[in-house]
């Protein structure tokens, strides 16, 4: 069961929950909103950086570059730049860090 819910979890939380965010705090430009939260997955190409490039068993937050504490709160500080695009990519950062944080806490199981 945990091998299905894993994924599904992860990708959903990646590639679907965005848009839900995005209607709740950007209704009037949810879909636009939503793929500015999606483009927030860029963060992942520092696992370019890694050897090995993708190891399942690595937890992210820590390891890669852009998944540190001081990557996050460069994020939240973007929460406060005037403009909504700007706002959802944060937030969509913020959200990437959470949900990659919850799979180091199923990987811990």
């Amino acid at each position: 069961m945990a091998d299905l819910l894993e994924p599904l979890l992860h990708y959903g939380g990646h590639w679907v929950i965005p848009f839900g965010l995005a209607w709740l705090f950007w209704r009037s430009h949810w879909r636009v909103a939503g793929l500015c939260m999606i483009a927030a997955n860029l963060i992942d190409l520092d696992h370019l950086l890694a050897t090995p490039i993708f190891d399942p068993n690595r937890c992210s937050i820590g390891f890669h570059p852009l998944h540190m504490l001081w990557a996050a709160l460069s994020y939240a500080l973007m929460l406060v730049i005037p403009s909504w695009k700007a706002r959802a990519f944060a937030a969509g950062c913020l959200w990437h860090l959470l949900v990659d944080g919850g799979d180091c806490v199923m990987q811990s199981f």
